[in-house]
């Protein structure tokens, strides 16, 4: 049976198909980057940095209309250009019941913006000779050795055949390894997930690998770009390569470092009174409170519990300034304000599209990196630049990167059910058409 407990980490399918861009860099973009002063993140006025405070109020107001009609509790935006903060704003409540507004520290459950981050510090023990992206996982992994792939529907269950192929790293962290989430497309292997109870919250990340060692893949490594638990497993896989637990591992080597002093896997008390309320629709579209995605009492969240599940694919809690600061390292080519976590060029290859050639795109225009969304054709995917790069929350919060434009977003909301606005695709209109400095012409 599923959780309160496992729902805090389980992602919803509308993030595969969020309409923002981002951008993935290449070296020359990075050696330009580095010329171009001091990115420390401080507040700037628009102008100075190639944008329009009177057009970026059009974002303000198309934020502050989504709280006003009752679609959205609460919304924090934040654009970084050229390493500066150009707009840092917070719309609506943090709770409405008990009409806290919406402030700038708010913490938020992020839920699959924890990809990204498991994927930075997978690429750090990459730079340190642990592996490489054609290793089979197996080889670090064992209970991964000889999977079966599902190769028809049985009566007792999946009818089986071998893997043409080890399922190999680079596999994992670009979703085409054969792995599922579960709970998004109907098979006999989801049914299998199902059953185990693969993202037991209650469990560890390494009862997690036992299940998954004992359920056919669903379907053949390398044939198909299909949302999983893959970022799970690479947070296993920091654990056996560097010989720590997960959290303990993110904590030293990347929000320490960085200074991401509120983002955790879970929320403690001292913080709880910065913790956003998550919301859903009632039957007349109305904002209800409740927690995860069945519905529980917001005081009962899982998140304000330490947890024994390090979730990397899902489980992490941000404030939007801690989220900033993860994306400008990235963009700076693995640099913030003196602290290096990667080199220029492994940024430089988690950006680049993985997806096998035979394969084609996850989506129009859009292909897929190394935890990462990357546009190939702007065109085809309704984007602006080539190679901008980014991914979002089950509960609605989202980034994107643009290194093309110089230009980091992070927004964040905390909604669940049918019927959230785009704003994704909203705040990216209303952020591009404020640049009248454009570094792409």
């Amino acid at each position: 049976m599923t959780t309160l407990k496992t729902l805090r980490i389980l992602p919803l399918v509308a993030v595969l198909f969020v309409s923002l861009t981002s951008t993935a860099c290449d070296t020359s973009v990075v050696a330009d980057i580095a010329t171009q002063g001091s990115r420390d993140l401080s507040v700037v006025s628009p102008e100075s940095v190639g944008m329009s405070s009177e057009r970026l109020e059009r974002l303000n107001a198309g934020m502050q209309k989504l709280v006003d009609d009752g679609k959205l509790a609460g919304i924090t935006t934040m654009v970084a250009r050229h390493g500066k903060i150009a707009h840092f704003e917070t719309f609506g409540h943090q709770d409405i019941a008990s009409g806290t507004a919406m402030p700038e520290d708010a913490i938020f459950r992020i839920y699959s913006m924890s990809k990204p981050i498991t994927g930075v510090a997978l690429m750090m023990l990459y730079e340190e000779g642990a592996f490489r992206l054609g290793d089979p996982v197996a080889k670090y992994i064992p209970e991964f050795k000889d999977l079966k792939v599902a190769a028809g529907v049985g009566a007792d269950g999946p009818l089986l055949e071998d893997a043409n192929h080890p399922m190999t790293i680079r596999e994992l962290m670009s979703h085409t390894g054969g792995l599922s989430y579960g709970i998004f497309s109907p098979s006999q292997v989801d049914d299998l997930y199902q059953e185990a109870n693969v993202l037991d919250g209650n469990g560890t990340l390494k009862d997690m690998i036992d299940k998954l060692g004992k359920i056919p893949l669903r379907q053949q490594p390398g044939s198909m770009w299909h949302y999983s638990v893959s970022v799970d497993v690479q947070g296993y896989l920091v654990e056996v390569l560097s010989g720590q637990p997960f959290d303990e591992f993110l904590q030293e080597r990347i929000f320490d470092p960085l200074g991401m002093t509120d983002t955790a896997f879970h929320v403690p008390p001292d913080k709880a009174d910065r913790f956003a309320v998550v919301y859903g629709y009632g039957e007349d579209g109305s904002l209800v409170a409740g927690e995860g995605f069945g519905g529980g009492d917001p005081a009962d969240s899982p998140y304000l519990e330490p947890t024994t599940f390090f979730s990397g694919g899902g489980g992490l809690v941000a404030s939007t300034m801690d989220y900033m600061r993860f994306c400008q390292m990235v963009l700076n080519g693995g640099e913030l304000e003196g602290v290096r976590i990667l080199s220029p060029l492994t940024i430089d290859l988690m950006h680049r599209n993985q997806l096998p050639r035979a394969l084609g795109e996850m989506s129009p225009g859009t292909g897929f990196g190394l935890d990462f969304a990357v546009i190939v054709d702007p065109v085809a995917a309704d984007g602006i630049s080539q190679g901008e790069y980014y991914w979002g929350g089950a509960a609605g919060t989202w980034f994107w990167i643009d290194p093309v434009e110089d230009l980091v977003f992070v927004g964040m909301i905390q909604q669940f059910g049918q019927g959230i606005p785009d704003v994704r695709s909203l705040s990216r209109r209303l952020t591009y058409q404020a640049i009248i400095d454009a570094n792409g012409t």
